[in-house]
């Protein structure tokens, strides 16, 4: 049981990590960022360029958020005042283009990438051993969750975001240009997908329809957690992630860990609209 619990908070981190940027741009900017599961897939690939695992772990993150500025200054920030709609289908188009694009480069079979050096061994937990790899994983994931949340809760920065988040009018009659803050946010957000995209590339398959298997549990685990709320999204990715595992290992059945993703969404849409951590609509 406490392994498959394990495993199951190692796969959650990746949807925790990808579901924190979604989560990131849908609050500050209210768009849905369906690329998002490309960016991760590029986060892969790009990793396949570096040097070594632990550049790409640095210069992946940043390479995406360069990308994903310019992204948003040249194509999403021309939508944003009109129906959220056109930016889902920018964002979707965008997807369809990198995947293409990556098929053309590197064709459409899997590349395999080795473990990072001093990563290879295994973990003593008493009751069982665990790949030292996912350990890291999972160490990382959540120091990143906890950092991006101090950064938001406890400096003037993440204050900034927040009220620019929340109360956007507000914030702009207090003399603090909302607008200049949209960009890096996106940006951000891209980074952190990126990010999980360097991660996952030593334990997943790296192909280019991997972004698509991920991000419609992602967009799932974000409507579990309340659209917009960064702790939400964090804790209904890794409750999914354990959630899956168990059923997997004892159900001995990948596509009935796949419906309950959207089982839960259902319950918890039922039970509350705005999602477990989401803020409820105020009445006209």
């Amino acid at each position: 049981m406490a392994q498959h619990i394990f495993n199951g908070l190692v796969g959650g981190s990746f949807l925790a990590l990808v579901a924190l940027g979604l989560a990131v741009i849908f609050g500050m900017l209210r768009v849905v960022n369906f690329a998002h599961g490309a960016i991760y897939m590029l986060g892969a690939f790009l990793a396949l360029s570096m040097p070594s695992f632990w550049w790409a772990l640095i210069l992946v993150p940043l390479v995406l958020a360069a990308g994903g500025m310019v992204l948003e200054r040249t194509l999403v920030h021309r939508l944003a005042k009109l129906d959220p709609l056109y930016n889902f289908l920018l964002t979707f188009g965008l997807t369809l283009i990198f995947q293409d694009l990556v098929k053309w480069r590197f064709g459409v079979q899997s590349t395999p990438y080795p473990t990072p050096g001093g990563l290879t061994g295994s973990v003593d937990f008493g009751a069982f051993d665990f790949p030292a790899y996912r350990v890291f994983v999972l160490a990382m994931a959540a120091l990143i969750c906890f950092g991006v949340w101090f950064l938001l809760s406890r400096t003037r920065v993440g204050l900034i975001v927040r009220a620019s988040t929340e109360r956007p009018e507000l914030t702009q009659a207090l003399g603090i240009n909302v607008g200049r803050w949209v960009t890096p946010v996106f940006g951000f957000g891209c980074a952190l997908a990126g990010l999980a995209g360097v991660l996952a590339a030593p334990m997943r398959a790296v192909h280019p329809l991997m972004g698509a298997d991920l991000i419609i549990v992602v967009f799932a685990v974000v409507v579990i957690g309340g659209l917009g709320s960064i702790f939400g999204s964090v804790a209904a990715a890794f409750v999914i992630g354990v959630l899956q595992a168990l059923s997997e290992a004892y159900l001995d059945s990948a596509l009935v860990s796949q419906i309950l993703v959207y089982l839960v969404m259902a319950v918890v849409l039922l039970w509350r609209p705005s999602g477990l951590f989401g803020r409820e609509e105020s009445p006209a």
